[in-house]
């Protein structure tokens, strides 16, 4: 009983012994490897989220420090202290208007 696919080109192809043995090393390596392809692209992914985590607080950083800077004059203590928390001196009344809009609550209906 002869085979009638064993004369044809992909039968020799994929039945070759460098064909087995590669598709089998592909395989290896792309998902059960420690270091598999998709183990990669996680820890990839996770870096370039960790980079612009990196990038984001060292402006956060620079940010600080100039605020640092300007805060160790007193003029600048006071308007800070004044805009932020709404201090005041004695002799004075302070008015907070708001706007519509400038609000950070939202109507929710």
């Amino acid at each position: 009983m002869n085979n009638p696919f064993k004369n044809k080109i992909p039968y020799k192809i994929l039945l070759n012994k460098y064909v087995i043995v590669s598709v089998f090393f592909v395989t290896w390596i792309l998902f059960l490897d420690n270091y598999s392809y998709l183990d990669h692209r996680v820890l990839n992914k996770e870096i370039n989220e960790l980079e612009d985590n990196k990038i984001y607080y060292q402006e956060e950083i620079k940010k600080d420090k100039d605020q640092i800077k300007k805060l160790k004059n007193p003029a600048q203590i006071e308007k800070y202290a004044r805009e932020k928390y709404y201090m005041k001196k004695d002799s004075e009344d302070i008015y907070i208007i708001e706007f519509e809009g400038d609000t950070l609550e939202k109507n929710i209906r």
